[in-house]
């Protein structure tokens, strides 16, 4: 019995020993098996301990640089899109939509203006949109990119490079002249086309950008020189398709209709072109809206779909007029509303949810399809590639429907179907920014043309506008059949 209690307490110590380790090994092995399946792994209260402050910021520090980067990429991406909506997008859209002997000079057009007002924004663009803190125009702070660097900027959804966001919006700057070529397509003279991109850009583009997203705007929302609060206007309905549909109008008024307009057969000589052209542009808006959201994150997730909504409906609902008012839908008028849904939609994609962008897809489908139909017949005037009645009547529409259909559950009001308190105070901002920017796109765009056809002349002579401007005015042919 004196040798049985001590050998009893060692088989008791040793049974507990092997049960201790036995559990380790299985919760080690249920811990690693979790890792390697990615779900969360227990553990005991007994086995945290309080990290140190120096661990706590290097972890944040890391936080904070994933996010940047993550939104870094999703912006440099987005800016590519932008671009890409230029050419090949507006130049395929256009270039098919005119006569085949002018196709080369919508193309150069295009392209040109890639090159030339990306130098523009570099030299002052950027510093007159977005320098110093003046209600009505910029300043000289970032002449020649001066102190335009790789410091963060505050963007509205995080921080990225100033770089990054300098670029992007020279993307933008890029696009609005060019989609005001589609009014004056045919006829008027390259060099007046140059000059006049270089003036619009600085003295139309450049102080409604600053109006409407530079902070101390005078039509930024909610800030503190805001006229009436401002307005919400999340990707361009004002600054970019208002102001170019507007001047396109003017342009194509002042310069006169083609010659034959009306008479001579003046359909659009590749159709195929201009589908693909319209594909390409619904795919770079998506850089457009979504990537006005300033970061990789809810609201651009939500720009992203609401885009791509309105632009569906955009397309039924032309489509739909045309089967319905002529037996037949066509590619050009599908292609046509789904940029109505997009133009539409852009200035309101940071602010609805998605059954709203619908309807207002369906509604730009309609509204734009009269204004380029019965509107533009009824006036006489030739919007050669219907700049206005696509651009201008969307812009606005979409511009007055964020009155209603702004919703504080994604941007930063509500509309009238929401809150009727809340709702009309918006829609009179709404309302002021789409009075001031019709009027000063207009009256500035009017002087402009003015001045240009006192100076330099707008068109080219009758002899090389009937031989076509590829040859006249570049020397270069598009379709070239006898080699």
């Amino acid at each position: 019995m004196e040798n049985s209690i001590p050998a009893f307490l060692w088989a008791v110590v040793i049974c507990l020993l092997g049960t201790s380790v036995s559990a380790q090994q299985t919760t080690d092995q249920k811990n690693s098996l979790a890792e390697a399946s990615g779900d969360p792994v227990e553990v005991s209260s007994a086995e945290i301990q309080e990290p140190s402050g120096t661990v706590e910021m290097e972890l944040a520090d890391a936080v904070q640089a994933a996010s940047r980067a993550a939104n870094n990429a999703w912006m440099m991406t987005a800016a590519a899109l932008v671009l890409f909506m230029t050419a090949p997008g507006l130049a395929l859209f256009y270039g098919g939509l005119v006569r085949q002997k002018n196709v080369l000079s919508v193309m150069m057009q295009c392209i040109y203006l890639m090159g030339m007002m990306t130098l523009l924004w570099a030299i002052c663009g950027y510093s007159f949109a977005f320098g110093g803190e003046g209600a009505f125009f910029g300043n000289l702070d970032h002449l020649f990119m001066n102190g335009v660097a790789l410091q963060n900027r505050v963007a509205p959804g995080g921080e990225i490079p100033d770089l990054t966001f300098m670029v992007f919006q020279g993307m933008f700057f890029i696009i609005t002249p060019a989609l005001i070529c589609g009014a004056f397509a045919e006829r008027m003279k390259f060099s007046t086309m140059v000059v006049f991109s270089v003036l619009w850009g600085v003295l139309v583009y450049c102080p409604l950008c600053h109006w409407v997203w530079a902070e101390s705007g005078i039509l930024y929302y909610g800030g503190p020189n805001a006229w009436f609060g401002g307005a919400i206007d999340f990707a361009g309905g004002t600054v970019v398709h208002m102001s170019s549909g507007f001047s396109a109008l003017v342009v194509s008024l002042l310069i006169g209709n083609r010659i034959g307009f009306g008479s001579d057969d003046m359909r659009p000589h590749n159709l195929a072109f201009s589908a693909i052209g319209a594909a390409m542009l619904w795919v770079g808006w998506f850089g457009f809206n979504a990537g006005s959201a300033g970061a990789s994150n809810d609201i651009a997730a939500n720009a992203f779909v609401v885009t791509h909504f309105s632009a569906a409906a955009g397309a039924f609902a032309w489509a739909s007029i045309e089967w319905f008012s002529r037996g037949k839908p066509s590619i050009l008028g599908t292609a046509s509303g789904a940029v109505a849904g997009l133009v539409c939609i852009t200035p309101a994609s940071g602010c609805v949810h998605p059954m709203p962008a619908i309807l207002m897809g369906l509604l730009a489908g309609i509204a734009c399809y009269f204004a380029c139909g019965i509107v533009k017949r009824a006036f006489g005037y030739d919007d050669s590639l219907d700049a206005f009645g696509i651009h201008g009547v969307g812009g606005i529409l979409g511009a007055i429907l964020i009155g209603f259909f702004a919703s504080q559950d994604v941007g930063d009001a509500n509309g009238l179907i929401y809150s009727a308190s809340e709702g009309w105070p918006l829609m009179v901002g709404q309302l002021v920014a789409v009075g001031v920017t019709l009027v000063y796109s207009v009256g500035m765009t009017w002087l402009l043309v003015l001045f240009l056809k006192k100076t330099i002349g707008l068109r080219v002579d009758e002899k090389s506008e009937i031989r076509g401007l590829d040859i006249t005015e570049h020397g270069e042919e598009g379709y070239i059949f006898n080699r």
